[in-house]
């Protein structure tokens, strides 16, 4: 007994220290919601009690950025630490696209393969739809839920007849159910979140990576009939109070499986709010414009991570960071192994788990959107933002649409590079660029060095750096 006790007492350090080089990693990624469609970062109309929840138990961080401000270029900075159009991946697929990410790419859920994690996805995918660009074939064991946004589908009411075919269901590879209809999406909020559940209760005895992409708040809003009109504030703010549920949902579970200690927790969303839907779009708060642009509405997110003993509960954080941050961060962490090919993102765990003064490894961020065209360049301490001269969408302070019918963008210029100080002017008001000749200056020589890597249409400069996406 005494032996046995000893060869206990040498060997439980060891499964401790791999326990927690194995956290379980769960990412919920919304669909265009807002910062300010919580409680906890600024929500007024509607209470998200059990999201609050997580940022009180976890650490809020309010200058967390996605890499673009639309879906697929989004989801493919996340899933591989790569800015998209790296990749070859611009804007939103469609249906019609016969692209979508390459098979040489690494994904987060094969990083977290190479330490025999159990990897599922639940939602809306949109890295492409055809057959060997789905999860299944990039590392997810598992797979249910749709392959581009909701809206494309023969119900848009912005849609040319015929523009768009049925929108399906997939399980694994195969088509499930098609065509979705309304009564469908009133349930995608549920369904996924059950099938989550499921996923964390079979996998709860080894690690596993759990990504919940949900469909909602895209446009058109659906909420289940148990949270239909609940709100009392209209569809939008049902919607979420349906989402929040589903956080109370997997984080109850995680406590009644006692995983709670050893599982990340992520939740933020793939771009700002689709403003022009007006009353059934979200907001981004003291930020400027939304979806669609790369001004800090469109860029700048909700972040919480809550993760019990490394990252101090009940904080926040104004560090500047960036999804295509996540995958070199968590891959260190348990020791996988990165991709042989560049990738953009860094390790931040220092700044996920210490002082939003520690510094960033980044000299900058780069703000790419529509073609391959940089529009803005960020410093990595997240305080000078140089915007360049680009065309951008804007409602102009005219007020959104409503009932899920648009309203109509205007187009505007910057003509001249414009300066931010985002430490004491986030919503981005006064150029300051006459001021600060010399971080202009600084800030044009980081252009010129992602330039030469990735291209930059708007200057004409072809890349030298850039992979092709995956083709038919």
């Amino acid at each position: 007994m005494r032996r046995l006790l000893l060869l206990t007492a040498l060997v439980l350090p060891h499964l401790t220290q791999a326990a927690e080089n194995r956290p379980n990693v769960i990412i919920v990624y919304m669909d265009d919601m807002g910062y300010a469609d919580v409680s906890a970062f600024g929500a007024k109309d509607y209470t998200t009690p059990n999201i609050d929840r997580l940022a009180a138990e976890g650490r809020k961080f309010t200058s967390f950025h996605v890499a673009q401000a639309v879906c697929s270029a989004s989801r493919t900075a996340l899933l591989t630490g790569c800015y998209p159009n790296r990749l070859g991946i611009h804007g939103a697929l469609g249906p019609k696209s016969t692209h979508g990410i390459n098979a040489g790419e690494m994904t987060l859920a094969e990083v977290f393969k190479q330490k025999g994690y159990a990897t599922a996805c639940f939602g809306k995918w949109h890295l492409g739809h055809h057959e060997k660009f789905l999860p299944p074939n990039h590392g997810f064991d598992e797979y249910y839920g749709i392959p581009y946004s909701n809206d494309m589908w023969p119900n848009h009411p912005e849609a040319k007849k015929g523009s768009y075919p049925d929108l399906p269901l997939i399980e694994g590879t195969q088509i499930v159910h098609s065509p979705v209809t309304h009564d469908d999406q009133k349930q995608f909020t549920k369904n996924f979140t059950e099938r989550a559940v499921q996923f964390i209760e079979k996998s709860k005895d080894k690690p596993f990576f759990l990504y919940l992409p949900h469909p909602m708040v895209h446009v058109p809003l659906h909420a289940s009939p148990e949270f239909e009109g609940k709100s009392g504030k209209g569809l939008f703010a049902d919607v979420m109070l349906e989402i929040d549920w589903s956080i109370g949902r997997l984080t109850d579970t995680l406590k009644k499986l006692g995983l709670e200690d050893n599982t990340l927790v992520v939740y933020s969303s793939d771009n700002g709010p689709w403003l022009s839907y007006g009353d059934h779009a979200g907001s981004s708060g003291p930020f400027r414009e939304g979806k669609g642009t790369s001004w800090e509405g469109g860029k700048r997110v909700t972040g919480i991570m809550r993760w019990p003993g490394q990252i101090p509960a009940g904080t926040s954080s104004n560090a500047m960071l960036m999804t295509i941050d996540l995958l070199p961060t968590l891959a260190n962490h348990i020791g996988a192994q990165l991709p042989d090919h560049p990738i953009d993102g860094k390790d931040v765990m220092p700044l996920l788990t210490g002082p939003d003064t520690t510094p960033n490894p980044h000299p900058y961020y780069a703000f790419y959107y529509a073609q391959n065209e940089l529009q803005a360049l960020v410093s990595g301490d997240g305080q000078w933002k140089l915007v360049f001269p680009h065309t951008y969408r804007t409602l102009a302070d005219q007020p959104g649409g409503k009932d899920g019918i648009p309203a109509k963008y205007q187009q505007a210029q910057v003509t001249q590079p414009e300066l931010y100080n985002l430490h004491t002017d986030p919503s981005e008001t006064t150029n300051v660029a006459k001021e600060n000749p010399d971080i202009v200056t600084q800030l044009q020589n980081h252009a010129t060095d992602i330039r030469t890597q990735l291209g930059d249409r708007l200057t004409q400069t072809q890349g030298n750096a850039t992979r092709e996406p995956g083709k038919l």
